[in-house]
């Protein structure tokens, strides 16, 4: 092996100006990320339940669930696998601001092409937001990294205010999707407002790019639009593939698998053939962390699925049980000021939680959320089978601290890990361990919705089992985050 010396990238600074202590780029990717998870969470608090209601009604209900929990599992797995090829192409072909432009523009037309009730054509639709949004995900995160010198202790902060706007547009997505045009006027029509969302968050950012200076802009403007053809060939390539899988939901957990797989040689035995040590023991450290993030994804992500189930089924609640689906941004909203304001502050007194166990403690608080759960069946269960509300906002409060803990710290992790030429790659990756978490949780949620115990006893068995494995893997992260330190070399 050689020992080449491992070399920091170069910065290079936003235009002049800050709002708030951080550069006012950092709004504009606030404002068009918030309208693109407008986008997202607005069909993904109705997809499970429509699908099941919709496409599956001639099966008995647990069976529905089951299938409509595998669908939503694969949907949102790819959703985040398809990050790591958009990561790439912005990378190394098209730039970063090109990417997401063309990758919202697809988005917008696979959210309306979900308004059409045919399952073939849904299905479709699906394809699409998953292809489109392999570009625009990683992409707009990659650039909030790239806003910040190297060790600047702001960069946490920014990816957390970043994360509360991604919350803004989460908080309100199930509100006006669903509760009022969803309930009111078909779920159909709440497809068709997260489409008018993404629209928004679009030209919000095309308008607002200038913010941007240097960053994010394409490496080669003069062949920029034969490069954006050749990926918007290949993105309309991709849908059948993407299609296929989501027809056959068993297929993507091993496609997954291969994926972590072929990174993991990727990061790793790039940095061994390169010679650079350093950049070796940061990747290994990231690819622990992934672990973290796989696990802590596969409890969190019931949300969408037998979460919302179970509000339906057994929450006794004053509103329309969507509702619940706003209650984890609520939080981020609230909470996200908080917490970006306290880790400058912990810092400065050497107080502050390192990454491992900002993880661990993740995993320890969503595995109290789903204690509380257990509990309020165990003695607050009336005779209809339903649990006071509260009890079920209760989780979802201790489930947005976990987040809170490794989410936006994680994003900031990434950007600081990576080598600066697998910057998207690395954000992709990041969203790859979203994917496998994704479809863990669909199979999770199967089980819970639809196993063979049914109503409460299922819900209760299962959710006992996600706090074992979060308590267990909390405090086993809690023990090995000092080796895991080491191999970050510096970076916090």
């Amino acid at each position: 092996m050689s020992t080449s010396k491992h070399v920091e990238p170069e910065f290079i600074p936003p235009p002049p100006g800050e709002l708030v202590g951080h550069p006012r780029a950092l709004w504009m990717l606030f404002g068009a990320e918030l309208w693109e998870r407008f986008a997202y969470y607005g069909m993904r608090a109705l997809l499970a339940v429509y699908v099941a209601s919709t496409f599956f009604s001639l099966l008995p209900e647990g069976e529905a669930r089951a299938q409509a929990s595998l669908t939503y599992g694969a949907y949102t797995a790819l959703i985040y696998a398809t990050g790591l090829f958009g990561g790439f192409v912005a990378d190394r072909y098209l730039g970063y601001r090109p990417s997401i432009m063309l990758g919202g523009v697809i988005m917008a037309v696979g959210l309306f092409l979900l308004m059409i009730p045919q399952l073939n054509w849904f299905l479709v639709g699906l394809a699409v937001i998953v292809v489109g949004n392999g570009l625009f995900k990683p992409n707009i995160s990659a650039m909030v990294g790239r806003l910040y010198p190297p060790n600047d202790p702001r960069r946490d902060s920014g990816f957390t205010i970043f994360y509360m706007g991604i919350n803004v547009g989460g908080a309100l997505a199930p509100l006006v999707c669903g509760t009022i045009i969803g309930k009111y006027y078909g779920y159909r029509w709440g497809f068709c407002a997260a489409g008018v969302g993404m629209i928004f968050g679009l030209m919000m950012f095309h308008w607002m790019r200038g913010q941007l200076g240097r960053i994010g802009e394409s490496p080669a403007p003069e062949r920029n639009a034969s490069r954006l053809f050749k990926v918007l060939l290949g993105c309309a390539l991709s849908v059948p593939v993407v299609y296929l899988m989501l027809s056959r939901t068993q297929i993507v957990g091993y496609i997954l698998l291969a994926m972590m797989i072929g990174l993991t040689i990727y990061f790793v035995g790039g940095s061994l053939r390169s010679g650079d040590k350093i950049q070796m023991h940061r990747y290994i450290a990231m690819l622990l962390l992934f672990l973290a993030k796989i696990l802590f994804w596969g409890m969190f992500e019931q949300a969408g699925t037998s979460l919302n189930f179970f509000a339906k089924d057994h929450v006794d609640a004053p509103f329309d049980f969507t509702l619940f689906q706003s209650a984890n941004s609520v939080f981020i909203i609230l909470l996200a000021p908080l917490f970006a304001w306290a880790w400058p502050r912990l810092d400065a007194r050497n107080w502050n939680p390192s990454v491992p166990r900002k993880f661990a403690l993740a995993l320890v608080l969503v595995a109290i959320g789903f204690t509380v759960l257990v509990a309020g069946i165990a003695t607050m269960a009336d005779g209809n089978g339903r649990i006071p509300w509260e009890l079920l906002i209760l989780a979802y409060l201790f489930n947005t601290m976990g987040e809170l803990c490794l989410s936006p710290i994680g994003l900031s992790m990434v950007s600081k890990l990576a080598a600066p030429k697998d910057t998207g790659m690395a954000m992709g990756a990041w969203f790859l361990c979203s994917a496998i978490g994704n479809y863990v949780a669909g199979l999770v949620a199967a089980v819970a919705s639809g196993g063979d115990l049914g109503g409460l006893a299922q819900y209760s068995v299962t959710y006992t089992h996600i706090a074992y494995a979060g308590f267990g893997m909390g405090a086993a992260f809690l023990l090995f985050a000092p080796f895991i330190n080491k191999l970050m070399h510096g970076v916090k």
